[in-house]
């Protein structure tokens, strides 16, 4: 199983991600490096393990607050080998411009998906070749209603994300991924949320989980042995 390191960048830093509350979050502590500087942070990581993934939310980009297209093409150009799964609050063809110089694969988040055919415009336009996102809080599923039941335009790629047990010690959502596993028949899916050690991870591994995007657990050196 494929473990993808996350990194969440507001205001020109990478901060911890904690519970989906955005407004509170905070410069990055890493036990892998004293800075919370993006290219310290990713440089650090990848003297932890040559990961060949790395998830990137911009959430000044998200938010409609800026964005940081610049830092992101410093990384790429850093570490041209590591595929950026790039989270931006993508809506719509239109928004995929800005991005359009980099070599990235898009993440697609459903919490920024009103509609069914935006997701149908972005799926022919990419010819299917992105990751969507299926996002949930405390509250439930984020997004279009029929994204969630409708999966004709779903990608091979699938990411559960719950929102709420990011960096939260609360464990992954293994409902949630067990239900997105049986509708996404034949796609790959990725645990996003609460992964808190080897045991989360082979849990993830029982139940066939391709990846998990892990933040909190490798800054605080809670996963001490990596693999596939």
């Amino acid at each position: 199983m494929e473990i993808i390191p996350v990194i969440d960048l507001m205001r020109g830093q990478v901060v911890h991600a904690k519970l989906g509350q955005r407004e509170h979050y905070q410069p990055i502590q890493s036990l892998l490096c004293n800075s919370s500087a993006p290219l310290d942070i990713v440089n650090a990581l990848v003297e932890l393990y040559p990961f060949a993934r790395l998830y990137i939310a911009d959430l000044d980009a998200i938010t409609g607050l800026g964005n940081h297209l610049n830092v992101i093409k410093n990384i790429q150009q850093k570490h041209p080998s590591i595929e950026i799964w790039l989270d931006a609050g993508i809506q719509d063809i239109t928004a995929l411009k800005l991005w359009s110089d980099l070599k990235v694969t898009y993440v697609i988040g459903s919490e920024n998906i009103n509609s069914i055919n935006q997701l149908k415009n972005i799926h022919q336009h990419l010819n299917g070749n992105f990751v969507l996102s299926l996002d949930f809080n405390q509250s439930g599923f984020l997004g279009c209603t029929e994204l969630q039941t409708n999966t004709e335009y779903w990608p091979n790629k699938i990411i559960g994300m719950t929102l709420n047990h990011v960096g939260s010690q609360l464990g992954v959502d293994v409902e949630k991924l067990a239900l997105i596993k049986k509708m996404a028949i034949g796609s790959q899916i990725y645990a996003a949320g609460g992964v808190r050690n080897n045991d989360d991870i082979g849990q993830l591994r029982t139940l066939k989980i391709a990846g998990a995007l892990i933040a909190t657990a490798l800054h605080n050196k809670q996963i001490p042995v990596l693999g596939r």
